[in-house]
């Protein structure tokens, strides 16, 4: 497995260019999934509170089969 957690520049540096693209990849992946999550909290109004992990499961359960639905 490899981390997808983006590279800084470094300091004093300038940032190479293989690292400014893959930054740029990691960045593009990261974009599409922080949409659709932002889409469905604000479409689905996916907010809660619940005690237990079973409640929370079967709510972002629901919320995806929506946003499938809709899309």
């Amino acid at each position: 497995m490899k981390s997808d957690i983006l590279q800084r520049k470094p300091k004093g540096n300038t940032m190479l260019e293989a690292m400014s693209l893959a930054n740029a990849r990691r960045s593009k992946i990261r974009s599409a999934v922080e949409h659709i999550s932002d889409k469905q909290k604000l479409e689905v109004k996916l907010f809660f509170r619940a005690i237990g992990i079973d409640r929370p499961k079967v709510k972002i359960g629901a919320a995806n089969i929506a946003y499938d639905m809709l899309r």
